[in-house]
């Protein structure tokens, strides 16, 4: 079953609320929503470079600092010395979500790179079998025990 709601014009008010996070709640499955494999590159692909609804520079530190203080991930969210290097090396002309409602697990194109915890775990946009995340566990009701 696919369910639509929402209107693109709730989208782009909701992309430039300054309290916006760039997030997903896809969810794994056999079958996930196409925003599982897409919702990063469809914000870089659509919003910033096609529509202008962001600035580069907004929707990274979206994506990266802003969620990082909003649930106060310690050492992440920004490249500087000693955090965690987790970075994606993009190319901001051809990044593109390709995930559907019909085939949902697919990549997007256009990330070069991935760097997980200083690991390369993507390379030239290959798959390099490293697993090297591990779950975050954030704070936001002032109860934090990181």
């Amino acid at each position: 079953m696919v369910d639509f709601y929402g209107l693109e014009e709730h989208i782009i008010k909701i992309l430039k609320r300054p309290e916006q996070n760039v997030c997903t709640d896809g969810m794994i499955s056999d079958n996930p929503h196409p925003r599982l494999y897409s919702s990063f590159p469809k914000v870089l692909g659509k919003y910033v470079r096609e529509e202008e609804v962001l600035s580069l520079e907004e929707a990274i530190y979206k994506m990266t600092k802003k969620p990082a203080e909003t649930f106060r991930l310690k050492n992440r969210g920004e490249i500087k010395e000693g955090n965690f290097a987790d970075i994606v090396i993009f190319n901001l002309e051809k990044i593109k979500d390709k995930g559907t409602f019909v085939e949902p697990k697919q990549y997007p194109e256009g990330i070069d790179y991935v760097i997980i915890n200083g690991n390369i775990t993507l390379e030239k946009g290959k798959y390099n079998k490293i697993l090297a995340g591990k779950v975050l566990e954030g704070c936001i009701d002032g109860d934090c025990n990181n």
